[in-house]
């Protein structure tokens, strides 16, 4: 099956895109496009159709580089992935998004430090409210959606690896060499944003990816109520597939194998459509991975769709999307499916109990 085009008018969605890293916030560029800006009417400059409420669940587990730093310092959650959220869904040309996503050369203690980072930190201090200062800063950046950190708890990541070993935090999982066997949360009762939820119940399309399988998607399903939510909701889910597997994340795994990766945590099936790219990577790219041991991810088409989840394939890479040698997501076909996808669910709500059931695209 590949992605069609549909004519049909213009049908206002309500989208949650759930996930962290590079991933989530390429994929919140594509989306933003789709998302009318203040004054505008509906339909106007959003092709194929109209995002009318957006937000994006954020994972807050970093534990490195300067969200880190602040972590420890400030006794904060981790402002790194939700800044590259702002920044993604704001006007990116404006000069406050370049100063979001400005990092200091020099300067002592500042070297290393994010601006919007920093800037998230003050904000924390004078409102004492971490949910609140992401808010305010994303006012400031005038967001086309909204964006939530997916619990305000201070948890910790730890994993369970194939030795028999635990590891904690972000940092240390990513660096070891052992192949993780189970995800924790250290607490494990962290509570999600009750907005997180209301998102969630409300949404009519929501997607989880592309990112690093454990320590930006399934990070956030760990959170209490979110596996819940997904697994009642009403509107479309959809896995957006990685391009290439991951040192001590992914290695070889194929598609099929992240969902049920993600089944194990979640403990039930949460997803009814996956994206996954059958485009070959170019030689070049090939190489690069390879020092990594990374190589595509198998589009086991037969596999995912036995599991109850269609599959929309084609080219979903870019090679123009390379940005220091790492291959992303052309984030305007991803998102293009996307608003296919959502329009055919607004669809199916709108007709009688006895239509048939959505068909693949």
């Amino acid at each position: 099956m590949s992605t069609s085009s549909l004519s049909a008018p213009p049908v206002p969605l309500r989208v949650v895109a759930i996930g962290g890293g590079t991933g989530l916030s390429t994929l919140l560029r594509g989306l933003r496009k789709h998302v009318a800006s203040p004054g505008q009417m509906p339909g106007e400059g959003c092709d194929p159709c109209l995002i009318t409420d957006l937000a994006a669940l954020v994972t807050v587990t970093d534990d490195g580089g300067s969200s880190g730093r602040l972590r420890k310092g400030f006794n904060m959650l981790p402002p790194g992935d939700l800044r590259n959220c702002m920044v993604a869904l704001s006007e990116e040309e404006d000069l406050l998004a370049q100063l979001f996503r400005h990092r200091f050369r020099s300067g002592g203690d500042m070297e290393g430090h994010n601006f919007g980072n920093l800037f998230v930190a003050a904000l924390t201090e004078i409102t004492g409210d971490f949910g609140q200062a992401i808010q305010l800063a994303s006012k400031i950046l005038n967001t086309r959606g909204r964006i939530y950190p997916v619990t305000t708890a201070n948890a910790t990541l730890v994993a369970s690896m194939d030795d028999g070993s635990l590891v904690r935090g972000e940092t240390n999982i990513t660096a070891s060499k052992r192949r993780i066997v189970e995800l924790m949360l250290d607490p494990p009762d962290a509570r999600p944003l009750p907005e997180a939820i209301e998102a969630i119940d409300r949404a009519d399309l929501i997607t989880v990816g592309p990112g690093s399988l454990y320590t930006s998607l399934i990070t956030n399903l760990l959170v209490e109520g979110i596996p819940q939510a997904l697994a009642r909701a009403r509107g479309l889910r959809v896995f957006i597939c990685n391009l290439m597997t991951q040192a001590n994340e992914s290695l070889g795994l194929s598609a099929s194998q992240h969902i049920e990766r993600i089944y194990e945590h979640t403990g039930a099936p949460i997803f009814d459509y996956a994206i996954l790219n059958t485009a070959p990577v170019s030689p070049q790219m090939l190489l690069r991975y390879a020092a990594e041991g990374s190589v595509p991810i198998a589009p086991d088409v037969d596999k995912v769709e036995s599991m109850g989840v269609h599959c929309i394939v084609g080219n979903f890479l870019s090679e123009g999307a390379i940005e220091g040698m790492v291959l992303r997501h052309a984030s305007d076909r991803v998102t293009g499916a996307l608003m296919d996808l959502g329009r055919m669910g607004m669809r199916r709500q709108q007709t009688p109990a006895s239509t048939p059931p959505l068909p693949s695209l």
